[in-house]
């Protein structure tokens, strides 16, 4: 891969998650601000999660039906920019809410396809191990750049900049689709069936099952853990800064990633991250105390950036040549559809009707059970040795 493909695969990674750093923690704001109520708020929000179920698979299947995932990442971001334009014409709540999901349908296709053609990039030089954590980190710092950059901006000129923000960013993500390429695609025809034989591989199957309860557990973090902060007597801004050491440990894992994937199967290293997830939300549940809230949040590196890392590379395992874009797809609408659809409502669920530290409770115990998914899979047989 060369530099300036680099620069542009590590370029669309910063601006969509600024993206995502800018949805997340500031439309809920956005919206009340419209005069929206914290129910309907919650249903506009919830369509960042529901639009993964459906989404993902959808555009992997044409990605790999048309053998043209770029062509796709395009299209959808130019038509993401032109959807968000229409948040100056919107007024109703029904129409907040048809924007909510029709964006982020539309969204939906850049994480699977950009990621995809990234490995595919990657692959073809033999630097996966090497180059992909070194791209994919560029993704933390622009989430951690909009996080501080907006909130610093909204607290100067109000949070009615949020529309201007938002299409400065995905205009900007637009353009840089244009930067993109990747290795020329094997043009095999689809078979029938194809698909279904891979997802009836035990191992898929169980590998699957983990990633649907490893996001299950994060749901409880990424909808909770302020709240649980903002209990426990932290302010804004301490709130702000625990989230972004946990990005920032995740930026580091990225970055020396190769050390740990060249040395250790895909499988050891999910399983090392399922078990310190255990511990993670152990601590935040019972030991919430700063000294011990500030190392939980460097478990973020194991929980979501070695998880991640470990993961992709495995799919690459079972999902090869047309089926490539529809494996990221399938893990993308199992995880974090379903899994943080679910999960979030869950948490919401213990939140109140039990103590707040329950909610990480239950999210211990969904690691232990992906770590328990991940020790059915077959043992690997390696050839032995020739002296």
């Amino acid at each position: 891969m060369t530099p300036s493909l680099r620069w542009a695969f590590g370029s669309f990674f910063f601006l969509y998650f600024a993206y995502v750093g800018l949805v997340s923690p500031y439309a809920s704001l956005f919206f009340l601000d419209r005069g929206f109520s914290v129910i309907e708020i919650a249903v506009l929000m919830s369509m960042l999660q529901i639009t993964r179920i459906i989404g993902p698979f959808s555009w992997g299947w044409l990605s790999d039906y048309l053998s043209n995932r770029i062509g796709i990442i395009r299209v959808c971001a130019c038509l993401a920019a032109l959807t968000f334009l229409c948040i100056f014409f919107l007024h109703s709540y029904i129409s907040f809410f048809i924007w909510m999901f029709v964006l982020h349908t539309i969204l939906s296709s850049q994480m699977p396809l950009g990621e995809t053609a990234t490995i595919h990039a990657l692959y073809k030089d033999n630097s996966f191990d090497k180059r992909y954590g070194r791209l994919r980190l560029w993704g933390s710092i622009g989430f951690i750049a909009m996080v501080l950059v907006a909130g610093e901006l909204f607290q100067r000129k109000g949070i009615e900049v949020y529309p201007v923000v938002g299409c400065v960013v995905l205009i900007a993500l637009a353009l840089v689709t244009f930067c993109l390429h990747e290795p020329k695609m094997e043009r095999r025809k689809m078979v029938k069936g194809e698909l279904l034989v891979v997802l009836f591989n035990p191992d898929v199957r169980w590998f699957l099952i983990s990633g649907f309860f490893m996001i299950f557990a994060h749901a409880a973090l990424y909808v909770f853990y302020s709240l649980y902060l903002a209990d426990l007597g932290y302010n804004k801004f301490q709130i702000g800064l625990f989230w972004a050491l946990g990005v920032s440990s995740e930026v580091l894992f990225f970055y020396y990633q190769n050390k740990l994937l060249s040395r250790l199967d895909a499988e050891v290293i999910l399983q090392g991250a399922f078990g310190i997830g255990v511990v993670r939300f152990i601590l935040i549940a019972f030991l919430p105390i700063t000294s011990v809230l500030i190392l939980a949040q460097l478990m973020h590196a194991a929980t979501f950036a070695a998880h991640h890392s470990a993961a992709t590379k495995l799919l690459q395992r079972w999902f090869t040549g047309p089926l490539q874009a529809r494996g990221q797809a399938i893990m993308a609408t199992v995880s974090y559809g379903l899994g943080g659809t679910i999960g979030g409502l869950c948490a919401g669920w213990i939140w109140e009707l039990s103590q707040p530290r329950d909610v990480f409770v239950m999210s211990a115990f969904a690691c232990g059970i992906a770590g328990m998914a991940i020790q059915k899979m077959r043992p690997r047989r390696y050839p032995a040795h020739k002296d």
